[in-house]
């Protein structure tokens, strides 16, 4: 008993192995991603013992004492920590949950539009802001909003008004500058995936509704919407697991003293402590924190989202 099934075992990867090398340049061509993971995602891992570690320079991380879990407990007493992990939650969210549709939508109305070549050109337009830094989209909206000189505070004065809010400032005017310039910055870019989905539905799906009388609202309704669901699903499931990370580049250059309070959050706070403090463990410790986190609501989400809907990411 134990011979055959040694000799399956066997065989098993004498097949793996011809399979291997019947597709080995496909494998090659895969290399380069498993080394970019590999360097840039794998080996920086062993930098997390810092979170556990009081970190001495003339020591390196090995060699540095041990401190346990005395990181976590410091941040969670912090005063500060509940309101990072409230602005961080809120921001997220909001990009996560409201930011979910515009991405279909668009995907949907280049799916509508029958001349290629106004469609490749508003494409491309909407492609392009995913191509320019948060400094230069930042840049932008400060020009845009700036006091006295800003276009939107030029075209308030045109209309008889002060013209002289300070938008970038105002806290009431913060998550509103966040939200749309987040939209704005990758709503062309992460439509592409919808697209895809939507170019794999069968053709003749839609045929059949247009012979059966059914108007394009209910094409998309019963059609579209629900051929490209798995691919909603699966991205949302993946986007929980920057659920704790709300975009450090973006806030860091939003923040103002008139919104400190509402845009200080984790990503910053680390940065602050790690970088600009010398506090590495502790910094280490708090974005530890942030991908176990993440992990574990990517984990539950797609464990629901395979028992209810039969779709999971594995």
């Amino acid at each position: 008993m134990r011979e055959g099934v040694a000799l399956s075992h066997i065989a098993r990867r004498r097949r793996l192995w011809r399979k291997i090398v019947l597709h080995r340049y496909l494998y090659f061509m895969l290399l380069p991603c498993l080394l970019f993971f590999v360097v840039f995602s794998y080996i920086p891992m062993g930098g997390l013992l810092l979170a556990f570690k009081e970190y001495k320079f003339n020591a390196g991380i090995l060699g540095s004492p041990w401190v346990g879990f005395k990181y976590f407990e410091t941040f969670f007493n912090d005063y500060q920590s509940w309101t990072l992990i409230k602005n961080t939650l809120i921001i997220s969210s909001m990009k996560l949950f409201l930011g979910l549709p515009f991405p279909i939508i668009l995907a949907l109305m280049f799916n509508e539009v029958r001349n290629k070549r106004f469609k490749g050109i508003t494409q491309s337009i909407s492609y392009l802001p995913h191509f320019l830094s948060w400094v230069i989209v930042i840049g932008l909206v400060q020009r845009v909003l700036a006091p006295d000189t800003g276009l939107l505070n030029q075209a308030v004065q045109l209309l008889g008004g002060a013209g002289d809010t300070f938008y970038m400032n105002e806290p009431e005017y913060f998550y509103s500058v966040m939200f749309w310039s987040h939209i704005w910055k990758g709503i062309g870019w992460d439509s592409i995936i919808y697209l895809a989905a939507i170019a794999g539905i069968n053709p003749e799906l839609y045929e059949a509704a247009s012979i059966d009388g059914a108007s394009k609202w209910r094409q998309i309704w019963h059609i579209t919407l629900p051929g490209i669901r798995p691919t909603v699903i699966i991205l949302f499931i993946l986007s929980l697991g920057n659920i704790l990370s709300a975009g450090f580049d973006q806030l860091y250059l939003l923040r103002m003293p008139g919104n400190m309070h509402l845009s200080d959050i984790l990503d910053t706070y680390i940065i602050r402590v790690g970088l600009q403090g010398g506090q590495y463990g502790y910094a280490t410790a708090v974005g530890l924190m942030q991908g176990l986190i993440g992990f574990l609501l990517v984990i539950v989400a797609n464990r629901v989202s395979r028992r209810i809907g039969e779709t999971s990411v594995w």
